[in-house]
């Protein structure tokens, strides 16, 4: 959340194109960090600030303006997501491209506005939506009201809707020009982007050298690569957003307590890896007589020997959207069901996605593979807890 937060505050500071921005935010703005901004951009009110704000003496104060920028719609979703289709079709109604950006706590936006996200289908829209604290484990503590698994698969199932679920800072990066690109460039497209982002607390690697950036864009791009030369058993672990260090963590445990070698795959989005089987299939049926594409999630893993375990904060069904087009063993892991707890990692027990949780799943494939002993499945989940 602060590295998108981060980036759209010094987008906002372009002179070119900072003043199309619109930042919408229906609760809190300091949730996000986005109280940084009520000093320069200021909050919009036609009539100007009209009260002595309580937090006056503090530095990020509230400041309304009738010149303002953001706006601040309290908690008020569906006056929120009317707000984006506004500014999102400006190009149309007044001629005037604007980039709104609708920041929301995830449960609160496809979960309880869908509908209206549907009507900005049927109106192309254009901006970019941000569903803050998304998953259904990162927010646990405030209830299920937060606990968001299902977004994702709502967004599938809307044509305009291009969503990614991110885990780090360098991707969205790429991910939010690119969208500005195919949004606002020579040739726009009727779209928007829905961009899943996280309060959990990570580490953020630099931009590799080299990134696969056509990778990041396309859906997933290989981040941990293990050593081609050890000999044992190998595994693909593919993760998006929060649950991409606990892909990391489980690459530790299967080298270091079992010779498993696994890559980890950073999957920026299930959805876009589906749409792009699913455009592969039906040139395929339409051109029989033609060399016959592959699909990207088949191109990439083809040649990665090792059984597919996929894993998000999400429903199982947000990658099983893939599982037409992964060449081998295919399993997932998710947070179907109720997720009760005090914490976040206490969250992640029950549900099975935690580290432990993908180690011990990985070693089954393997079993059935007959590539390791049925008792090492056994044992992970003794030794694990």
């Amino acid at each position: 959340t602060m590295a998108i937060v981060r980036l759209f505050k010094d987008l906002m500071k372009d002179k070119s194109i900072g003043q199309r921005f619109v930042p919408i935010i229906p609760d809190e703005a300091r949730t996000f960090g986005l109280d940084a901004t009520f000093p320069t951009a200021k909050i919009y009110n036609p009539h100007g600030q009209n009260y002595v704000s309580v937090d006056r003496d503090q530095l990020l104060a509230y400041k309304e303006s009738i010149q303002g920028q953001i706006l601040h719609e309290g908690i008020n979703e569906a006056g929120s997501a009317a707000s984006f289709i506004a500014a999102g079709t400006s190009y149309s109604t007044h001629d005037e491209p604007m980039i709104p950006f609708y920041i929301f706590y995830s449960m609160f936006g496809f979960q309880r506005t869908a509908d209206s996200f549907w009507a900005a289908m049927d109106q192309m829209t254009r901006g970019f939506l941000l569903g803050a604290t998304a998953g259904r484990t990162t927010l646990s503590g405030e209830g299920l009201q937060h606990n968001d698994g299902q977004s994702m698969l709502y967004a599938s199932a809307n044509p305009a809707c291009v969503a990614y679920d991110p885990a780090y800072a360098y991707e969205i990066g790429h991910i939010v020009r690119d969208g500005l690109r195919r949004m606002y460039g020579e040739d726009p497209e009727d779209i928007y982007y829905y961009v899943t982002i996280y309060n959990e607390p990570i580490s953020q690697p630099a931009e590799p050298e080299g990134v696969d950036v056509e990778g990041i864009l396309r859906g997933m791009h290989l981040i941990s690569e293990a050593d081609p030369a050890a000999p044992g058993p190998r595994a693909q672990l593919m993760a998006s957003g929060s649950s991409v260090p606990w892909a990391l963590r489980a690459q530790e445990l299967l080298r270091e307590d079992w010779g498993v070698h696994a890559d980890v795959w950073s999957v920026t989005s299930w959805n876009e890896l589906r749409r792009d089987g699913l455009d592969v299939d039906r040139h395929n049926s339409l051109h029989p007589s033609e060399k016959r594409r592959q699909a990207y999630v088949t191109r990439r893993l083809s040649g990665r020997p090792g059984p597919v375990i996929a894993v998000s904060d999400w429903m199982r069904a947000t990658q099983d959207q893939i599982v037409n087009w992964v060449p081998g063993d295919f399993t997932s892991l998710g947070t179907d069901g109720w997720g009760i707890s005090d914490t976040r990692g206490g969250a992640r027990r029950p549900f099975l996605v935690a580290a432990e949780s993908i180690t011990s799943r990985t070693l089954s494939m393997l079993a059935d593979r007959g590539e390791v002993p049925a008792s090492a499945v056994e044992r992970s989940i003794t030794d694990y807890q």
